[in-house]
């Protein structure tokens, strides 16, 4: 087969996953999940039933693929933003990334209703393991080679990571969404010191 012809095979193949995705992005943040059907998908996507099952599984894999995009994605804005205020400091750096997220799920709270209590899977995937083994990426990246840069011993990065972000995701939800225990800008003071502890342990 020609190059030509298999790159716009990939093409193709590339935009009718990105047209399900957006449209399950949409008909999430209108209807939320437990409402939203496959053949809404489809419909609002303009593919076949049959195409939907060549790139996911159902609709709860769907569902994984929008929430490790939009987590990886948040994350990437958060770095970028966090560089450009040169902190040297370890701690006040995962610090700012973690506000930095906060604040925008305060703001788009449709989005945190995708998420829900699973940032990490943008991070880490379905496996933490998978990840450890591989070339690390994005904030993982950029935590291991803080850690490294400011000479900080972490017993296990990857796990010590993986926790940051999961407190931060069931707080960030039950407290935005559900005003539990109280708003997140009064519990925001609790879960930085709660992270800070974690890094010296």
């Amino acid at each position: 087969m020609p190059n030509s012809i298999k790159s716009k095979v990939y093409e193709n193949k590339e935009d009718k996953e990105k047209r399900i995705l957006e449209a399950s992005y949409s008909l999430l943040t209108e209807k939320g999940f437990k409402d939203t059907t496959i053949q809404e998908i489809v419909d609002r996507a303009k593919v076949a039933k049959g195409t939907f099952y060549l790139y996911f599984k159902d609709k709860y894999d769907v569902e994984k693929k929008l929430i490790i995009n939009i987590s990886k994605n948040l994350f990437e804005n958060a770095i970028k933003e966090v560089n450009e205020k040169k902190l040297n400091d370890f701690s006040d750096k995962i610090i700012a990334i973690i506000d930095y997220v906060i604040d925008y799920l305060k703001d788009n709270r449709d989005v945190l209703n995708i998420i829900s209590k699973s940032l990490s899977l943008g991070v880490f995937g379905d496996n933490i393991s998978n990840l450890i083994d591989d070339k690390p990426i994005g904030i993982l990246d950029m935590f291991l080679k803080s850690a490294k840069d400011n000479n900080i011993k972490l017993k296990n990065p990857e796990i010590t990571l993986f926790m940051i972000i999961e407190l931060t995701s069931s707080v960030v939800f039950s407290s935005i969404m559900l005003n539990i225990p109280l708003p997140i800008d009064k519990v925001k003071p609790y879960l930085y010191e709660s992270i800070r502890k974690i890094i010296k342990e």
